[in-house]
């Protein structure tokens, strides 16, 4: 099953009355891993200091909980937690939040959108994973409405957001810290897992402020992620997409961190995308290296994300703005509607599976 011992993401959950503290997903239940496991690490109320423990850790309590689940039933069964009986939680603390932008297709298509006169991407894209720095406070967990944002809309203009859209993204969670002064080392013994991730948009907000110091309030208002993060160990890997020019030193590849990852975005219960997360550019061993090669720390609980994943391919869009081009091409709905941007009472769900492995969702209704 897609939530089968494969897969066993982490969470944190509470059952009415009771504190958070960690499981992990098994079939429609959770395991509590506390009182399985014997380990007050993980009666936390966060992921947090169980992710601090690091890698051999990390493999060493995942190969214990599919040895338990797999041979030990009796000892779990009483452990396992239907979940209609919980409420799941933010699953870590968030330190600090960084954004990427990673993927050719979108970067190419916003560069058509904006600059349709001009190359798409600027010259400096190919050569570098493009980033910036979010709002960690404004990460909430998925099910958390979203109130649409106000702001500057252009000169002496203010008011609520008239273009309010979503980016389908990979978020990916550190565990292990890294010295401030000094790069991060290997990609897989700092980064514990994936999660879904919704960096809502307010375009128009960003549009007017983003020159020239880049995105502010058209993205601080909300990130949406999903309850679940699954163990990197877990993820089906293949090679990343070829690039040109060959990049410098620091961000040559360590390895396959392609992953081989398929998106659905459903607007209002209906599929309006399916964005491929292996065709993305920039892989997150990427990512990470230039994050840090400037000697920038990691903390245990940042969450670095891809930027919205698309694809060569219309349906493959992972956000409203490429989907309808920025409003020109509305989105058709089953019910007869149309959409070019997100109106109040939309709900947006964001799905993912990793081969036979199901990632989650991350959902939000906008206010």
């Amino acid at each position: 099953m897609s939530w089968g011992l494969d897969n066993l993401p982490y969470g944190v959950f509470s059952r009415s009355g009771e504190a958070p503290r960690v499981g992990v997903r098994y079939g429609d239940r959770v395991l509590d891993l506390a009182a399985a496991l014997h380990d007050e690490v993980f009666a936390a109320p966060s992921l947090n200091p169980f992710m601090a423990r690091g890698r051999q850790a990390w493999h060493d309590t995942r190969a214990l909980i599919q040895n338990k689940l797999a041979d030990d039933r009796a000892i779990t069964e009483p452990h396992l937690v239907p979940l209609e009986q919980v409420r799941l939680h933010l699953p870590f603390e968030v330190g600090d939040y960084v954004d990427f932008y990673c993927s050719l297709d979108h970067a190419s298509n916003i560069g058509r959108i904006f600059r349709p006169d001009a190359e798409p991407l600027l010259p400096n894209w190919r050569h570098l994973p493009v980033g910036y720095h979010g709002r960690s406070g404004t990460v909430v967990v998925s099910g958390t409405p979203v109130r649409r944002p106000s702001g500057q809309l252009g000169a002496g203009a203010f008011g609520p957001c008239r273009k309010l859209d979503i980016e389908a993204e990979l978020g990916f969670v550190i565990g292990v810290p890294s010295e401030l002064g000094s790069p991060a080392g290997p990609f897989e013994e700092h980064v514990f897992g994936v999660t879904l991730v919704n960096d809502w948009s307010a375009r128009d907000i960003q549009a007017w402020e983003y020159v020239p110091l880049g995105p502010f309030l058209g993205k601080s208002f909300a990130t949406s992620v999903s309850p679940w993060v699954t163990p990197l160990e877990a993820l089906p890997r293949l090679p990343g997409r070829t690039q040109d020019p060959e990049p410098l030193d620091y961000l040559r590849r360590q390895g396959d961190w392609g992953l081989d990852i398929a998106v659905e975005v459903a607007l209002n219960g209906e599929v309006v995308s399916r964005p491929p997360y292996s065709s993305m550019y920039w892989t997150p061993d990427q990512m990470l290296a230039h994050l840090t090669v400037n000697g920038a720390s990691l903390r245990t609980g940042d969450l670095f994300a891809s930027g919205t994943i698309s694809g060569p391919l219309r349906e493959e869009r992972g956000s409203l703005i490429e989907l309808t081009w920025n409003g020109a091409d509305p989105v058709k709905l089953a019910n007869g509607e149309t959409r070019t941007f997100l109106e109040d009472g939309d709900t947006v769900t964001i799905r993912a599976k990793a081969g036979d492995l199901t990632l989650g969702e991350v959902s939000g209704t906008i206010r």
